[in-house]
Formats: structure tokens, sequence, C-alpha cells
């Protein structure tokens, strides 16, 4: 199978660290999703 990155790409995802805003929001998120199993169906309910 063929490279699909360069090495360079490789190298710079080893520094990517997520802003604090970004990691609040992504479990703010999560806290308030709600989902709702009935019969075969789901539900997604954002409580906030």
């Amino acid at each position: 199978m063929a490279k699909i990155y360069s090495e360079k790409f490789i190298n710079k995802m080893d520094d990517l660290e997520p802003k604090e805003e970004t990691v609040n929001f992504l479990l703010s998120y999560s806290k308030a999703l709600s989902v709702i199993n009935c019969k075969k169906m789901k539900f997604e309910a954002l409580l906030n």
C-alpha cells in the first residue's frame, strides 16, 4: 500500500494539543447529550 502521509505531516501530529476551551466545550456537550432507546429507535436530546 502506498504511503498517504508525508513525514512532515506525521511529525506535526505529535505536536497537536487541543485548546482548553475546545475540551471544555466537548465535555459540556457530552454531559448534556441524552440518548433514549425506544424499541428499535434511538432519540438524541440535548438537555440545555
